[in-house]
């Protein structure tokens, strides 16, 4: 064979790859702007008026028989799906590593999602108890497309290019975040130019991310390749026995288990910041909706920036300092918001700015890190372990979140209680030895990690 045809095919490969690559960065594009318009903004907030329409005289709304307060029944919400999540996603990365078909798996759980939140426009009234079904099947569907989504970051990307790559993903979700956010702003500020209500605006923005969810999806389905792996042909277990195998398996590379421990809990506090945000701002800061648009659409755009920016700092520090880096000023953010003086949105604002600048960075800069930990074959059963914490699907921090406020009656002692999560998540992962755990599960060490 002649140098060039190997060169030919060199080329015909690397634009196969980055031509999957670009199929890759629009289901960020497609899904996230579920995880900003519906959890971040508008979900929290409606979610909880509709629950305090439907309260007893105390305040209560009683799921099941249970009392629950009406301001903690969002919180709940979100912790309950993970619950769900935890049941669907190992089996779901297992047959995906087994039969080498992601792409109808992505899909089945993508159009599930969709539709969901697309229900979401029939939440009116008291119907608060609709909205934590469709909450629970589209954050459960989230997870187990982001399971099977963030399992081809090792196949589409050689290592010296997975930091970059992730980062891209990220910023294309920010982007579109921002693209929907400012006609999100349009209708809601404006509902009276439209003929239509509040409520009915809230709702159209809550279903319409499920249609650009659903329509932007094609494209990661027309491009992406599955592929036969060695896992292919493997037997799987069900449900909760999944996860044990999985962990068990997990357990024969200890540092990679060391440093998705760390992972789960840092990113813990980091998804129920991004959840209950918008929550923390209307009842506890007494801001309006349009002032959280316009903060989470500031995010979003500094997110964009923020995870191209982290993407090169961590070329030149390594991806776990820089983590390690944005963990502190999480950390400082939280102190900050305890802070903050209400019915003040320009200080919201700043605080905001400061969200955006690190969110998008870490985030990407802890998948792209994880993949290198992952032993060939197993990328989908692997991340199954790390979605559990992941966009929005965290169940520890809403849980805190909702049981401190419900015993003491202050957002702002909800807010302040996530700085443990990010303390102990810098502590795990300062004390994991990322080399060694990359060369633990088989994979080349990348000159900078």
């Amino acid at each position: 064979m002649s140098t060039d045809t190997v060169r030919a095919g060199a080329a015909d490969e690397a634009a196969e790859r980055r031509r999957e690559q670009r199929g890759w960065y629009f289901y960020d594009w497609a899904c996230s702007v579920y995880s900003t318009s519906v959890l971040t903004v508008f979900l929290g907030p409606y979610l909880t008026a509709v629950a305090k329409h439907a309260a007893d005289a105390d305040g209560f709304v009683h799921p099941l028989g249970v009392p629950v307060r009406a301001g903690s029944f969002f919180a709940y919400a979100v912790s309950a799906s993970v619950i769900l999540s935890i049941v669907v996603m190992p089996m779901a990365g297992a047959a995906a590593d087994r039969t080498g078909r992601k792409k109808p798996l992505l899909a089945a759980a993508a159009y599930l999602g969709a539709a969901a939140t697309a229900g979401m426009f029939f939440l009116d009234g008291d119907r608060y108890l609709l909205g934590g079904l469709l909450l629970l099947v589209a954050n459960a569907s989230l997870a187990v497309s982001m399971v099977l989504y963030n399992s081809y970051l090792p196949q589409i990307a050689p290592p010296e290019e997975r930091d970059a790559v992730s980062s891209r993903g990220w910023a294309f979700g920010y982007a579109a975040g921002s693209v929907v956010l400012v006609a999100n702003l349009v209708l809601f500020t404006a509902h009276d130019s439209f003929g239509v209500s509040e409520s009915t605006a809230v709702r159209i923005c809550l279903a319409s991310a499920g249609v650009w969810w659903g329509a932007f999806t094609l494209i990661p389905l027309k491009r992406l390749r599955d592929r036969h792996t060695p896992s292919a042909g493997r037997p799987s277990a069900h449900g909760w026995r999944q996860l044990a195998a999985t962990v068990r398996d997990m357990r024969r590379q200890p540092l990679t288990l060391s440093f998705l421990l760390a992972y789960l809990i840092y990113n813990d506090g980091i998804q129920t910041v991004i959840s209950q945000a918008s929550v923390y701002g209307s009842e506890e800061l007494g801001l309006s909706q349009s002032t959280l648009i316009t903060a989470v659409l500031l995010v979003q755009v500094l997110a964009v920036g923020g995870a191209l920016g982290m993407g090169r700092l961590a070329r030149t520090y390594g991806a776990k300092r820089t983590i390690l880096g944005s963990l502190v000023a999480w950390t400082l953010t939280l102190a900050a918001g305890y802070f903050l003086p209400a019915g003040a949105p320009v200080w919201f604002f700043v605080l905001a700015a400061g969200i955006g600048l690190v969110l998008g960075g870490s985030q990407a800069l802890s998948r792209s890190l994880f993949s290198h930990l992952v032993p060939s074959g197993k990328e989908a059963e692997y991340f199954s372990a790390y979605e559990m914490s992941d966009r929005g699907m965290s169940w520890l921090g809403p849980l805190l979140f909702g049981l401190t406020y419900q015993l003491t009656g202050s957002y702002r002692d909800a807010i302040i209680s996530l700085v443990v999560f990010f303390v102990i998540g810098f502590v795990l992962l300062a004390r994991v030895p990322v080399r060694q755990a990359i060369r633990d599960a088989g994979n080349p060490v990348p000159e900078m990690v």
